[in-house]
Parts: structure tokens; C-alpha cells; sequence
């Protein structure tokens, strides 16, 4: 299952933005997009090791516990000629340098998205602390920087919308970066909130880095 949408990213053409599951030829663009995103201070040689070891690492793959589920998603470009209807919620207002075109024409990976059904992340049920089943959890939401603020997190984030449901999940799940204004509106647009942490609580919750903290947020899926 995929997702469309059209842009204009460069001159009078327009470029289609497909959003699918990452195939293995896909690996280093994931690797180099989400280490773009997160680790933008590393330099030579460290950041070429961190993005070889994100390639190793999906690669090798992740054992995952029986009935859980996990995928990575993509948002690649490609073009569509110049006569397609245009998504306006993915215009952009300024035209892009001479040389991004071609990224789009090659189909190279703009941005990456992982949901699972791990519930790592997520509160346990008491009193077994068990884990908690039928919400899917979104994270690694990243963009190439050149082509943020024109609709494609939102497109990868409806497609895992999309895959939750299919999965038959009832719920979706995320942790936004709380000084990422950007990212909290871009989520609260589509319908998740912020959910309060009890007094004390304890749940489990990313890696923070840089003093990061993180707002819990939760979406409830239409019933199929």
C-alpha cells in the first residue's frame, strides 16, 4: 500500500512523492537521511561510520517478539511531468538549487519513518506489566532539510496510519521533541495529543539527547 502526492520542488515541473515500504536498495538513504536529521554535528569520519553502522543494523535486521510487527517507510521522489494536479498542502514557495532536481528524478529517499507494535515505549498495564497491544508507535520521523515544510511527514505519517490499521491496531503513539514546534503542530494538525504523565510516573520513554525532553502523544484510530 503506497500514498501519492504531488509537488512542485523545482522550476515548472511537478514531482510525485510516493510513500512505501523501504526495499534493501533503499538502506543508505534511509541511513543517511535519519543521521542527517539527528546527528547533523558529526563530521568526517564519524558521521560515514554512523551511517554504515544504521545500513549494517537494517541489514542484519531485528528479531521481533511473536505477534508484534515492525516497518520501515520511505517518501521517494519522482517526476510526473508538468500537466499533473498539484497537491498544494506540498508546494513549495521557493524554488529548490539546481542539482536537487535530480534527486527527485532518481527516486532518492526525502524521508524515512518507522512504526512498530513493540510497545517499548509505552506505559505497561498493571498490575502484570504486561505489554500493551493494538497501538502503533511512531518514531525515527526524519526529512531531508532541504525539502522540509512541504507536506512530506505528513504523507509518512498517514501512510503508517495506514499500515496500523491494516495491522488492526485501534491507536497510534508517539514522543515529540518538545521545543520541536514544527513537528508538536505538524501532529496536533493530524489529530494526535498530548497525553499527561502522572505525578512521578516512571514510563519509559526515548534516549534524550542534548537535554531533549519529550511530550507522550496519542491518536485514536477510526474503527474498520
Amino acid at each position: 500500500m503506497a500514498l501519492v502526492s504531488n509537488s512542485v520542488p523545482y522550476a515548472e515541473q511537478s514531482f510525485r512523492v510516493t510513500v512505501r515500504q523501504a526495499t534493501i536498495t533503499d538502506y543508505w538513504g534511509v541511513a543517511d537521511t535519519h543521521c542527517g536529521a539527528f546527528f547533523p554535528e558529526l563530521v568526517f569520519p564519524m558521521d560515514a561510520l554512523l551511517r554504515l553502522d544504521r545500513v549494517v543494523a537494517m541489514l542484519g535486521g531485528l528479531t521481533l517478539p511473536v505477534g508484534c510487527q515492525r516497518k520501515c517507510l520511505v517518501a521517494v521522489g519522482g517526476e510526473i511531468g508538468t500537466n499533473d494536479l498539484v497537491n498544494d498542502s506540498l508546494r513549495g514557495s521557493q524554488p529548490f538549487e539546481k542539482g536537487l532536481q535530480d534527486d527527485l528524478l532518481l527516486g532518492s529517499v526525502l524521508g524515512v519513518l518507522t512504526i512498530d507494535t513493540l510497545a517499548e515505549f509505552l506505559p505497561r498495564r498493571k498490575p502484570t506489566g504486561s505489554r500493551r497491544t493494538g497501538i502503533a508507535y511512531i518514531s525515527n520521523v526524519a526529512v531531508r532539510e532541504v525539502f522540509r515544510r512541504k507536506g512530506i511527514a505528513k504523507c509518512l505519517v498517514q501512510e503508517a496510519e495506514a499500515v496500523a490499521s491494516q495491522w488492526g491496531c485501534r491507536a497510534m503513539a508517539l514522543h515529540c521533541d518538545k521545543s520541536n514546534a514544527g513537528a508538536l503542530a505538524l501532529y496536533q494538525a493530524a489529530g494526535y495529543r498530548v497525553v499527561k504523565v502522572p505525578v512521578d510516573a516512571k514510563w519509559p520513554q526515548p534516549k534524550p539527547g542534548s537535554g531533549s525532553e519529550f511530550s507522550l502523544m496519542f491518536k485514536l484510530l477510526p474503527s474498520r
